[in-house]
């Protein structure tokens, strides 16, 4: 059987795609790992309309990449805060890997908006690919794809 033999329907591609892969949940996202928390700095930072807003934390939520913790402002009433779990915070090589390939391509002339840098040293952070066993970077050359256990035939 070959990949064009496959059934795509249990793709994790395709899947995580499901989970995050709109606009808006990727900036969410984006805000959340740069320490945003809250539905209204989301909101005036993202440029987004309330019931977008909503509806996509909620799905975060519920996919359990968002956790929500309950605050309250003195004299009013209690809202939620939204932090990243271990779940969400899993994305953040993928998120960093966005944002090299949008540095690279689609930047300013002067440069990204934003650096993300290696506390201990402040040289930038790179998203790179390497061989779990030999922990050597690989390039899309030096791997290959083959079906795995859950591979299914398409009907």
């Amino acid at each position: 059987m070959t990949w064009l033999d496959t059934s795509t329907e249990n793709c994790t591609v395709q899947r995580t795609l499901d989970l995050v892969g709109e606009k808006w949940s990727l900036l969410v996202l984006r805000d959340a790992m740069s320490g945003v928390r809250r539905f209204d700095d989301f909101r005036r930072h993202m440029g987004v309309s309330e019931a977008v807003l909503a509806d996509r934390l909620r799905k975060l939520v519920a996919a359990g990449i968002l956790d929500t913790v309950p605050y309250r402002e003195p004299g009013s009433r209690t809202r939620n805060e939204y932090r990243l779990t271990r779940k969400g915070w899993d994305l953040w090589p993928a998120m960093i890997a966005l944002k090299q390939w949008g540095d690279r391509y689609a930047a300013d002339p002067e440069g990204p908006p934003l650096e993300i840098r290696h506390r201990d040293c402040g040289e930038p952070v790179e998203a790179v690919v390497v061989c779990a066993g030999r922990h050597e970077e690989l390039t899309p050359r030096q791997a290959y794809t083959r079906l795995g256990a859950a591979a299914r035939a398409a009907v």
